[in-house]
């Protein structure tokens, strides 16, 4: 609905309703009714330009003879139309009956707005606000030059300025009561030629692939809405010119008409600046990716990631906290740390030990790039406290990145921090190695897709995820005892497999058969809030691992995250292992059946084998129960896998989008 800016003192309608509670889609019904087809062959550019030209030098002239000031017209900047360009003189002067001499009010000026759309239905819209414009600048602009002139002693002026009335309103009695009415309708004026050439500018944006301009098609649609409007001013300006220069004093108020228009002119504005904003993202999207298929020196790469054009700006040495050229990056190994401001102290601690490692080798850095869509002072501060954490390189550029598109495109950035590691000739040598660096630490240096594929063998994950949940577990794993992890959301289930598991620890046959198990609870709730706490470094660990996986041969290690990452939020799991080794993960209805049937099973301990007998009376509980397998995989943690396979059957699982907000500052999580 179209914002209310009539006044009391024009009540004139338009069927039952005023022109300025009027909704889009009913002047759109109307305008639309007018419209036959778009004429290309129009000049609308060359015609735009003269009508900026009159429109500037008369705002001059006004401003000199109404307000007293000194300015020269001479010192406007103008741009010539092109030499071929022919003014459509009968069409301007068609349009011009429609403007001339029509009474004040609201049914008046719309009767004419529609009757100018008739006269121009084969033109397209921006031409026909140009036009309409170009007809109002023909008198307008003709008045303001007689009454400039008028003020010498040039006899022909005067006896054309008194036939267009010029003496009338430049009495000084006269002058003196409209002065403000006419400064008025001046600043009515040149606020209705930006409208106009804002609507030009939009369609001449249309070239561009509409994929790269999404807001485009917006303001697009509102086009002969706006259109509509700047005409109706237009001929609101051009009665109120009448009132002015005539005897009579009638009432013609175009507070409402400025109020509409500049609301236009503002939502045109930010309609434009997103447009552009978009079109130089999409514009900075196909340098980098001509720059990354023929890579040559990381420190352009790093320029054209960053920076618009030549704005190209130092950056933050962490250590010191002092400004540095980007030469600092040249012919060196860059690890880009790259994060929101929603990055925690956690996400940064995982670098830490790689700046440690790595900030004597002059082959290696570390650089944070902060992605903000829009700069606040807040944000600022906010941003002043972060990088004070980071003994590293820090970009601070506060303007949105000439890159984002890319990133967010091609190396699936979506909020959650993420490490790309890029050789000294540009190339990325892995898109994301936090989940690597997360897991393996040290161990995987320098990160690329070698030393991924090296560890990716290692079958040890048990000790790896668990150890940054509770050092006593390396101990067992060295021990090689059995360790049975559990947890889950429902504090029932959790207290009743504690007692069940308790019971099987300690009976008397699997004491006597020397089976020595440990009992470890990861944690008793599930929230996102708690990512310091045991709950969320054991679930990050594992969609780490996940993720280091997720796009590589399915493997045995692979089967067993998967799993794991199945149960992630169901009421409650458990996974035994024999040292580093999984025996068994399942569901908490499957587990805990095992584990309170043990009367049925342990008796056969002694002979078989704790860990066999184990195996084979879960594979048993596991075809009398049935339960659905779930996998959420947060998909702002990195690039999501198109397919996945059931963990339990392998059949390829179906895809669904649920959303998550945990009620905490930062953006909601899509998860699958």
């Amino acid at each position: 609905m179209l914002s209310q800016v009539g006044s009391t003192s024009q009540k004139q309608k338009v069927g039952e309703l005023s022109l300025f509670t009027m909704s889009d889609d009913k002047i759109l019904d109307v305008v639309y009714a007018t419209h036959v087809h778009d004429d290309d062959s129009f000049d609308v550019d060359s015609m735009l330009l003269v009508v900026e030209n009159i429109i500037k030098r008369s705002s001059l002239i006004v401003d000199n003879i109404v307000q007293g000031t000194q300015f020269h017209t001479e010192t406007i900047d103008e741009k010539p139309p092109k030499a071929s360009f022919s003014s459509p003189l009968c069409t301007l002067k068609s349009v011009c009956c429609e403007l001339s001499c029509k009474p004040p009010g609201e049914e008046f000026a719309h009767k004419s707005t529609l009757g100018i759309l008739n006269k121009l239905s084969k033109y397209s819209w921006d031409a026909k606000a140009v036009l309409t414009l170009a007809a109002f600048a023909l008198d307008y602009g003709d008045f303001w030059l007689l009454a400039q002139l008028n003020q010498s002693d040039q006899a022909l002026a005067k006896s054309l300025a008194i036939l267009r009335r010029v003496p009338v309103l430049l009495k000084p009695v006269d002058l003196q009561n409209r002065r403000q009415e006419v400064v008025e309708l001046n600043s009515l004026i040149k606020a209705t030629l930006q409208v106009t050439q804002i609507i030009f500018e939009l369609e001449k944006l249309t070239s561009y692939d509409p994929k790269d301009v999404p807001a485009l098609s917006q303001a697009m649609d509102h086009t002969p809405v706006d259109v509509y409007w700047a005409i109706l001013t237009i001929v609101a300006c051009s009665t109120k010119i009448n009132i002015l220069t005539s005897e009579e004093d009638k009432p013609h108020d175009l507070s409402p008409y400025a109020q509409k228009i500049h609301y236009i002119l503002n939502k045109l504005k930010i309609h434009l600046i997103i447009c552009k904003k978009q079109i130089e993202e999409a514009e900075n999207y196909r340098k980098l990716r001509k720059l990354f298929r023929t890579p040559t020196e990381i420190m352009e790469i790093f320029k054209a990631l960053i920076f618009t054009k030549d704005n190209v700006q130092p950056i933050i040495d962490g250590s010191t906290s002092t400004m540095v050229t980007i030469d600092v990056l040249r012919k060196t190994n860059v690890l880009f740390f790259i994060s929101s401001l929603d990055v925690t102290e956690e996400d940064i601690s995982i670098l830490i030990p790689v700046y440690e490692a790595t900030k004597n080798d002059n082959r290696y850095n570390i650089v944070w790039i902060p992605i903000v869509e829009q700069w606040t002072e807040e944000l600022k501060k906010k941003f002043e406290d972060l990088r004070t954490k980071m003994p590293w390189y820090v970009v601070q550029y506060f303007s949105p990145i000439a890159g984002i598109k890319y990133i967010k495109e091609e190396w699936h950035f979506k909020g959650k921090p993420t490490v790309v590691v890029m050789n000294p000739q540009g190339k990325v040598e892995n898109l994301n190695a936090l989940h690597l660096i997360r897991v393996w630490g040290m161990k995987v240096f320098p990160f690329n897709k070698t030393a991924e594929e090296t560890i990716s063998n290692d079958k040890n994950w048990i000790g790896l995820v668990f150890n940054s949940v509770d050092p006593i577990i390396q101990t067992w794993i060295k021990e090689d005892k059995y360790i049975l992890f559990y947890g889950g959301k429902d504090n029932d289930w959790i207290q009743q497999f504690t007692k069940k598991a308790t019971a099987l620890v300690y009976d008397s046959i699997i004491k006597e058969a020397k089976i020595s198990i440990e009992l470890f609870c990861v944690g008793k709730t599930a929230k996102a809030e708690e990512d310091l706490g045991t709950i969320g470094r054991f679930w990050t660990g594992i969609e780490s691992l996940f993720f280091t996986k997720a796009h590589k041969q399915v493997d045995q290690v692979t089967q067993e995250i998967l799993k794991l990452l199945s149960y992630k939020n169901e009421s409650g799991w458990a996974l035994l292992s024999k040292g580093s080794t999984v025996v068994v993960a399942g569901h908490g209805f499957t587990i805990i059946k095992v584990v309170e049937e043990l009367e049925k099973w342990k008796e056969i301990v002694k002979e078989k084998g704790f860990e066999l007998v184990f195996k084979e009376y879960y594979s048993k509980v596991i075809q009398s129960v049935h339960h659905c397998s779930r996998l959420d995989i947060p998909r702002v943690a990195g690039k999501v896998p198109e397919t996945v396979n059931c963990p339990e059957c392998l059949r390829t699982m179906e895809a669904f989008i649920s959303y998550k907000c945990c009620h905490i500052d930062g953006p909601a999580n899509a998860h699958y």
